[in-house]
C-alpha cells in the first residue's frame, strides 16, 4: 500500500494549513467541516480543539493499533478514548498540529482516519462475536474486512453525495444493524450452502427507515460486485445539491422500491461485466484448547468453541479511561490467540479466553462500567464537544446511573437506553426499547433542554421496528422518570417489552407526570 500511503501523506500539509486558517477565523466552521470530515477530523464546539476518528476495520482491534492509540492518548495528555457506535475509536481535545502528526504516524503504521467522516463509505460494521457465536450462520468477518479494504484502497477517489454505511450480521439478532443501514448483508444457511441476504435503503437519523429486502440470495464471493453496484447507483442517482436528502433511502423513496431494485440490478449487471471482483477468503480456525468454567456473569459469553469464552467490557458512555485501556492491554498481552473486538454499543469484547482466563479478566475489569443493561446504555459524545449536538448526553447518562446507584436500585429491569444529543441519531435512539433524543423546547414561555422520549424500538431480522415518540421530558427529570418506570416494571415481574405492550394505562399515568 506504499503508493496509497503516499497519496494520503501528501494531503496532510494542506489540511494542516486549512486547520490553522480555521483557527484564525479565515475559514468558516461549515467550510472546515466539509473538508475535515473526509480526513476523519472534526472541530470541537469551542473551535479550538479537535477530534480524530480512527478506523478500526470492522471493530477488529489489533494489538498494534490499540497500543498506538494508547500511545497517542498518553502523548497528548488525554484522560481516555471514546468507543463509537460504529466500531471506531475517537480521540478528543487535541490541537490541529497534534491531529496531523497523529494522522501521519498512523498512516505510516497502518492506522487510518481517512474517510471515517464526511461523504465517504464508513467503517464496515459486523456482529462483534462473529466467528465464535453459537447461533451464527457463518463468520462474516473476512467478507466485511474485504469490503473495508476495498473502500479504503480508493477512499481518496470517492465523490459520493453523502456517507454510505455497510453492515454484516452473522445471525438474526442483527447486532450490526443490517436492517436499518444503507446496505446490509445477513449470513444465512440454505440447503447446506452459505448465502447472504441483502438489505437496502435503511437508515437512522432524520426520517429514519427500515431497510428493504433484495429478492434474491447472493453468493458470498460476489459481495464486492454488490458493493460496487450500490456505490455506482448512489453516485448516479444521489442528490448532490440537498445534503438533507442525500442518502440511499431517499433515492428509494423517490423511485419506489420496485424501480429502485431494478435500477440496482442494472448497475449490478454492468459491474459484473467488468469482472475481477470475486472474493477468495480464508476462514479463521479456532483451535485453542478450552477450559470450562462454572461461573455465571452477564458479561460472560460461552463461545461455540468448547471451553472458550468472550467477556464484554462497557465503559459508561463508551468513555474508556487511559488507565483501563492500559490494564486491558497488559492483562491480554500473554493470552494465547486472544482477540479484542469493538461493539456497536460503545463497548468491547475480549474473545478466545479459556475459563480460567475469563474468570480472571472478569474480576480485573469489574470496575469498568456495570453489569445491568441500564449501565450498558449508549450515549453519543454530545455537548460540549459536538458541534451539531443540542444537549449534554454524557452527563445525562451519568446522572441516570448515579441516580439508580444513590437509590440502591441494582435490579436489571430496564433495557439498554440509547441517547442521542440531537436528531442525527449517533446514539441510535430509534432502535432502542428506550431512546432519548435531545432538543430545545419552549415550556411555559421559557426555552428548556428536553429529551424526546422514544419507546418500543426493536432490532432483529423480521422484527426490526422503529420506536414511537411519547413526548418530551425535561433533561433534569430524566433520571427520576426512568427510576419510577423501573420500580413499576420491577413490581410487575415482567420484562420491559412485555410491560410496555400490555400496560398502556400505567405507562400513560407516569408520562402524565413528566411529559411537557
Amino acid at each position: 500500500m506504499e503508493n496509497f500511503n503516499e497519496v494520503l501523506l501528501r494531503e496532510i500539509d494542506n489540511f494542516r494549513d486549512l486547520g490553522h486558517k480555521f483557527l484564525k477565523g479565515e475559514v468558516s466552521k461549515m467550510d472546515f467541516k466539509k473538508a475535515s470530515g473526509g480526513m476523519g477530523v472534526y472541530a470541537h464546539r469551542n473551535g479550538k480543539e479537535f477530534m480524530i476518528r480512527f478506523r478500526i476495520p470492522s471493530g477488529i482491534a489489533s494489538r498494534k493499533d490499540l497500543e498506538l492509540i494508547y500511545d497517542f492518548a498518553n502523548r497528548y495528555n488525554l484522560q481516555g478514548i471514546h468507543l463509537t457506535t460504529r466500531q471506531a475509536v475517537q480521540l478528543h481535545g487535541i490541537s490541529i498540529d497534534d491531529i496531523c502528526n497523529a494522522m501521519k504516524e498512523g498512516i505510516e503504521k497502518g492506522l487510518y482516519s481517512r474517510g471515517s467522516g464526511g461523504n465517504f463509505p464508513r467503517n464496515v460494521a459486523i456482529s462483534p462475536l462473529s466467528g465464535v457465536e453459537k447461533e451464527e450462520a457463518f463468520d462474516v468477518s473476512p467478507y466485511a474486512l474485504a469490503v473495508g479494504k476495498h473502500f479504503l484502497n480508493k477512499i481518496y477517489l470517492y465523490k459520493l453525495p453523502r456517507k454510505l454505511k455497510v453492515s454484516f450480521s452473522s445471525n438474526n439478532s442483527d447486532e450490526s444493524h443490517v436492517t436499518v443501514v444503507d446496505f446490509g448483508f445477513l449470513a444465512i444457511n440454505k440447503n447446506g450452502r452459505e448465502y447472504f441476504k441483502v438489505y437496502l435503503g435503511g437508515g437512522l437519523g432524520r426520517n429514519p427507515k427500515v431497510s428493504a429486502e433484495f429478492p434474491e440470495l447472493i453468493d458470498p464471493k460476489d459481495v464486492l460486485y454488490h458493493i460496487e453496484a450500490m456505490t455506482e447507483l448512489f453516485i448516479h442517482e444521489g442528490d448532490y445539491k440537498n445534503s438533507g436528502k442525500a442518502r440511499i433511502r431517499y433515492i428509494m423513496d423517490r423511485m419506489g422500491k420496485e424501480e429502485f431494485i431494478n435500477c440496482y440490478k442494472k448497475h449490478l449487471e454492468k459491474v459484473k461485466e467488468k469482472g475481477n471482483l470475486e472474493i477468495d477468503i480464508k476462514k479463521a480456525i479456532y483451535n485453542k484448547k478450552g477450559i470450562e468454567t462454572s461461573i455465571e456473569n452477564p458479561r460472560l459469553f460461552p463461545q461455540k468453541q468448547s471451553g472458550l469464552y468472550s467477556i464484554y467490557i462497557h465503559p459508561i458512555g463508551g468513555q474508556l479511561s487511559l488507565k483501563d485501556l492500559n490494564l486491558i492491554l497488559k492483562e491480554t498481552e500473554n493470552i494465547e490467540d486472544v482477540e479484542i473486538r469493538l461493539s456497536l454499543t460503545e463497548g468491547l469484547y475480549i474473545r478466545n479466553l479459556n475459563g480460567k482466563e475469563a474468570e480472571s479478566l472478569l474480576e480485573k475489569t469489574k470496575h469498568i462500567g456495570g453489569v445491568t443493561r441500564l449501565a450498558h446504555s449508549v450515549s453519543c459524545i454530545g455537548v460540549p464537544i459536538c458541534q451539531m449536538g443540542i444537549l449534554n448526553t454524557q452527563s445525562t447518562l451519568r446522572a441516570i446511573v448515579n441516580y439508580f446507584d444513590k437509590n440502591n436500585f441494582t435490579e436489571d429491569v430496564l433495557p439498554q437506553i440509547h441517547i442521542s444529543g440531537c436528531p442525527n441519531s449517533c446514539g441510535v435512539h430509534e432502535i432502542g426499547e428506550i431512546g432519548l433524543c435531545g432538543k430545545m423546547k419552549r415550556v411555559n414561555g421559557e426555552l428548556k433542554n428536553v429529551f424526546e422520549l422514544h419507546l418500543g424500538g426493536t432490532l432483529g431480522v423480521g422484527k426490526t421496528k422503529l420506536a414511537e415518540s411519547y413526548g418530551d421530558i425535561l433533561q433534569e427529570r430524566i433520571p427520576e422518570f426512568l427510576y419510577e418506570l423501573a420500580i413499576i416494571v420491577h413490581d410487575s415481574n415482567e420484562e420491559f417489552s412485555k410491560y410496555l405492550a400490555t400496560h398502556e394505562e400505567q405507562i400513560n399515568k407516569i408520562l402524565d407526570k413528566y411529559v411537557v
